[in-house]
């Protein structure tokens, strides 16, 4: 670790010339030519569909105002700092009591430290807030060099906290931000109060590959776990692009807004939950374009597909825990084998279920999730 234990405050300041140079870029995308039959704006089963893109590039262009969602995102305390040669931004929302619990929320891809925006005012009555932003992925930019897997970023992460001053701390996370949480327990479990996850049923096609089939499944029990992992192997691409060939996808997504567009967008659509047919009925248009936007001003499209690479390569066990630390789980768009195929011994002590949000409960079921972290956290502080 470096023994510069500098704190430096923090703003979000695009400069201009970059917000003009997006909008000059979107106005002169070279689209591709529609696919006859493929005119509904809706129909996302080939990916993306063109018409909706092109609305959505439009409103970018023309309707969204990244100096007000600035503003906003610079109403709470931010701080970059360096650990192991590596520049981290860090979120750093303090409660009005001081004695309140330091709680870290981790956050993976595609989503950023914009993805609890609106989670941190329901919080900060109980909890000091810290959203760090993994290397490579929006001003923890730009990336010090290779190697920068999960457990060396957990690692990072405890010594942040130590510098913020907070010795103990409770976590939670989705995404690679749950493996992020499980990883601070495992390695820090003195300091860790506590393991908060949220997830949505989607998680059930891990089931047979990195999770194993729970005993006494029935034939129909399995039959609706395959349709999950079946379902959920035709949104893989990304995945292994990202996995083995990080590096060929950054040129688009750094070169062409409309492909750092798409590449995000489409997540939103898969990974949502109910019968929305867009990705901005799911979750709110400008906080959705202002994640895509983090990414697309600090080039972090290219750099954070790498995080992805490291822990393909690395050999690291992303779902590694300890046991001695309390968890809990929160499961959105919930599913009754969920919790058999996760939890068969019911060891997690807090489980809660939702029909409602999806793979990014913080933006699609924000009060949901800010209630299930309190309940859980003062059922253990």
């Amino acid at each position: 670790m470096d023994n510069r234990h500098t704190l430096v405050p923090f703003r979000i300041d695009i400069p201009q010339a970059e917000i003009d140079d997006l909008r000059h870029r979107l106005a002169r995308t070279r689209w591709p030519i529609c696919t006859p039959g493929r005119v509904d704006r809706t129909d996302f089963s080939r990916g993306i569909p063109l018409a909706y893109l092109k609305e959505l590039a439009e409103y970018w262009r023309d309707g969204f105002d990244w100096r007000a969602q600035e503003t906003e995102l610079n109403a709470y305390d931010q701080v970059t700092t360096v650990v192991d040669g590596q520049t981290f931004h860090v979120v750093h929302a303090r409660s009005a009591h001081p004695q309140a619990t330091a709680l870290i929320l981790n956050h993976g891809w595609p989503g950023s430290f914009v993805e609890y925006q609106r989670l941190i005012p329901l919080l900060t009555d109980q909890f000091h807030v810290i959203i760090p932003s993994p290397p490579g992925f929006g001003f923890s930019t730009p990336l010090s060099g290779t190697g920068w897997e999960l457990a060396r970023t957990v690692e990072a992460y405890a010594e942040i906290m130590t510098r913020l001053g907070y010795e103990r701390f409770g976590a939670h996370g989705t995404d690679i931000g749950s493996g992020t949480t499980g990883l601070l327990a495992a390695r820090h479990p003195e300091r860790v109060i506590g393991t908060h996850i949220g997830c949505e049923s989607r998680l059930l096609a891990m089931v047979g590959e990195k999770f194993p089939y729970p005993d006494g499944l029935s034939g129909d029990e399995i039959a609706r776990i395959e349709a999950v992992r079946t379902e959920a192997a035709a949104d893989r691409g990304y995945l292994e692009m990202q996995n083995h060939r990080p590096d060929t996808i950054a040129a688009a997504l750094t070169d062409s807004p409309v492909a750092q567009l798409a590449w995000i967008v489409e997540k939103f659509k898969t990974r949502a939950v109910g019968d929305s047919r867009t990705p901005d009925e799911s979750v709110d248009r400008d906080q959705l374009l202002t994640n895509v936007s983090l990414y697309w001003f600090t080039r972090s499209g290219a750099s954070s597909a790498q995080l992805y690479y490291e822990g393909e390569h690395s050999g690291i066990d992303y779902f590694a825990t300890s046991h001695s630390v309390p968890s809990g789980w929160a499961v959105f768009d919930s599913h009754p084998l969920v919790r058999r195929a996760m939890d068969p011994w019911k060891a997690i002590g807090h489980w809660s279920e939702f029909t409602a949000g999806g793979h990014f409960p913080a933006m699609d079921a924000t009060e949901l999730l800010a209630d299930d972290i309190r309940r859980f956290f003062s059922g253990i502080s």
